[in-house]
């Protein structure tokens, strides 16, 4: 007999959910010294199969590098670890004894993780370790192209997990995914949460589920190199940024925008250090490849190297191509070069000075990418402010790799990889979603004052009366004394 995919992957769901359910509430009764030792060892199992998992990933999806996957599942698992592992997550947080209050972890609950095939290991990896932390359980809900390395890293934190103590269902693992199941994840009542991760799509599904969910919008960050800058430096963070695993990272550049005044330095250094300039007709070739009739990203260049998208457009490019570049002077969404590209391909702009310039990234943002992430290369931090004050971004990188910056791993960031876009992204966070955006917080207050104090009067001030003088009107008194002087004065005069 032959079932239903769509319903068996329905049906699996609410076996999942369920057990998850009732695996996190013994979870919840787990001292902090417990959970601890769990998102431990699960830390240590996934960086110990960082890089067979890495190889796995490179060779399920085609996407990226395996050697830079490596470092993205150092990220999820280590780097994680090590940025929470000093955060009290169960019980008591705080007490103000002053204010008599006291704030207590509450976990969600089951989080649905959505996992995207462009950082499927590492996702997993960091995901399951912040639930953990925060003392909730975690069903995860793989892309289909990435389904494969999704499931050996789910094994891998189930049975480190496992080993430490963790109640069997704790973390779970969507095996027959499908638009259906996810659908009923995504609306399951159990579900306290939804960490979304992925296509522009599967977010605003995640956000109309009628769950709470905090998710990542497409990003396209635009990278200023203002004439202070250090150009070399500065292009050389843009393109090791833009060909780490081969610009898989929503937060990595996807345009550059520099000033006339510098451009042949610019221009010089883009191609020196191993760009090529595609021309008006090369670029209408790229531009065909990288979207889809339907206004969305290919998935044919996603992931891609520099070199590989030039032979797909039929346009032939120098040995050594590292990122393609294409000289822009409109934003729109019907403009792909203005749109977000997870590959290493460059929309690049040139503007009379540094307010054109900022205002040319705050188009592109609205364009696509607002409240995500964008960098600048510059010396000067009075223009650095300026892009601070005015700039519709949550993350606003200095003189840092953008892709690298974004995520935490060259900056004091919290590391991440679901990262939140505010509210001018449609996001309910603008952070590094890190485990205290996964709990709720409890309060317990203290009564400090009776309802007879509330209600008793302030006492009056001085020379209160109802005809008491405001500060620099003349009194009453006064006013007689000077009219009397006055009719003395007349009188005398007689």
């Amino acid at each position: 007999m032959e079932f239903d995919r769509d319903l068996q992957s329905v049906q699996e769901i609410r076996c999942l959910v369920r057990g998850a359910r009732e695996a996190q509430e013994a979870y919840a009764g787990f001292t902090q010294e417990q959970v601890d030792r769990i998102v431990q060892r699960v830390a240590q199992a996934c960086e110990g199969a960082a890089e067979r998992l890495a190889k796995l990933a490179a060779e399920e999806t085609g996407f990226g590098v395996w050697q830079d996957k490596v470092l993205k599942n150092l990220l999820g698992s280590r780097m994680t670890y090590e940025s929470i592992r000093d955060l009290r997550t169960v019980g008591v947080l705080r007490e103000d004894q002053e204010r008599r209050v006291w704030e207590i972890a509450v976990p969600v609950g089951v989080i649905a993780a959505l996992i995207p095939s462009t950082n499927p290991t590492s996702t997993v990896m960091y995901k399951s370790l912040i639930s953990l932390k925060a003392g909730n359980a975690i069903v995860i809900s793989p892309h289909p192209g990435a389904k494969n390395c999704i499931l050996e890293t789910f094994r891998v934190v189930r049975d480190a997990a496992r080993e430490a103590g963790a109640p069997a269902g704790l973390v779970q693992c969507v095996t027959i995914p499908s638009q259906e199941g996810t659908g009923a994840l995504l609306r399951h009542p159990d579900v306290g949460l939804i960490l979304a991760t992925g296509g522009e799509a599967m977010v605003r599904a995640a956000y109309s589920s009628g769950n709470p969910a905090l998710g990542v919008g497409p990003g396209n960050g635009p990278s200023f190199i203002e004439k202070t800058a250090d150009i070399p430096a500065a292009v050389g963070r843009i393109f090791d940024s833009k060909t780490f695993d081969n610009g898989t990272i929503c937060a990595s550049e996807q345009s550059v925008v520099t000033e006339a005044c510098i451009r042949e330095q610019v221009e010089a250094e883009l191609t020196r250090q191993g760009g090529y300039f595609l021309s008006e007709e090369e670029s209408g070739r790229v531009g065909r490849l990288l979207l889809r009739a339907n206004g969305t990203m290919s998935p044919k260049v996603v992931g891609r190297a520099a070199g590989e998208i030039a032979a797909m457009a039929g346009v032939s490019v120098p040995e050594g191509t590292r990122v393609l570049l294409s000289r822009q002077t409109t934003v729109g969404r019907d403009n792909p070069y203005a749109r977000e590209k997870l590959c290493p391909v460059l929309a690049f702009y040139v503007e009379a000075g540094w307010e054109d310039a900022c205002a040319r990234c705050i188009q592109i943002l609205r364009n696509e990418g607002a409240g995500h992430t964008m960098t600048i290369h510059s010396q000067d931090e009075s223009v650095i402010r300026e892009f601070a004050l005015r700039k519709p971004v949550s993350r606003l990188l200095v003189n840092t790799a953008g892709a690298l910056g974004g995520v935490g791993a060259t900056t004091g960031l919290p590391p991440a990889l679901t990262l939140g876009c505010g509210a001018v992204g449609g996001s309910a966070s603008s952070d590094n979603i890190g485990p205290m955006n996964l709990l709720n917080i409890r309060r317990v207050a203290w009564g400090l004052r009776e309802l007879g104090d509330l209600r008793e009067p302030a006492p009056a001030p001085r020379n209160a009366g109802p005809c008491a003088p405001r500060p620099g009107q003349v009194s009453r008194e006064e006013i007689e004394a000077i009219a009397r002087a006055v009719v003395a004065r007349l009188t005398e005069g007689r």
